[in-house]
């Protein structure tokens, strides 16, 4: 990792997190890029420990010792700024102080994930980012082996929804469902 200090909140370096308002990341455009964004040390260090690639992070200095042992073998821009500079990138206050940049994994087949699960979330149409969140701390604590949703379900790698979910979205498995009537077929044809 190398540090710099943010010097203009403006600048290409830091775009990833540029204005990162809700009704900017419900934006279809967030997954094409490849990127999500985590947010609090603690999801942080749980994405990574869940073996997702950072891409860079934005935070306060006083949570850079906090995460230094984590980011240490990645070679990634850590872009420290001031609580000013952070509502000025981001669009709004980061009260957790951290956010990373990373790139999205590969998410599995639907048939890989049923061939080894015994219990198994599907999420149907859930818009709500929170709600997805919600859902996923739960199955978490459940012990579900697997969260399957539709297609048009809120992305659990959406901001609001990493944040909520604590970084479980990333303990449990999960992947896309396709629609409905083949989904049911692939659901039955698992043992469900």
């Amino acid at each position: 990792m190398h540090i710099e200090r943010v010097r203009d909140a403006a600048s290409d370096a830091v775009a990833d997190y540029a204005r990162l308002t809700d009704v900017t990341l419900r934006s279809v455009h967030e997954p094409e890029q490849g990127l999500y964004i985590a947010e609090s040390a603690k999801v942080i260090r749980r994405a990574i420990a869940a073996g997702h690639r950072p891409r860079s992070v934005l935070m306060e200095e006083k949570w850079l010792a906090g995460l230094e042992g984590s980011l240490a073998p990645f070679d990634v821009p850590v872009h420290l700024a001031d609580p000013d500079q952070l509502e000025a990138i981001t669009g709004y206050r980061v009260h957790r102080g951290a956010l990373a940049a990373f790139e999205r994994p590969q998410q599995p087949s639907p048939e890989a994930l049923l061939a080894t699960a015994r219990r198994v979330v599907v999420l149907e149409d859930i818009v709500d980012h929170t709600n997805v969140g919600a859902i996923f701390r739960s199955v978490a604590a459940l012990g579900a082996d697997a969260v399957l949703v539709s297609p048009r379900c809120a992305d659990p790698l959406y901001r609001r929804s990493v944040r909520v979910s604590m970084g479980t979205v990333f303990q449990v498995p999960w992947t896309r469902l396709p629609e409905w009537p083949e989904a049911a077929r692939m659901l039955r044809a698992a043992g469900f």
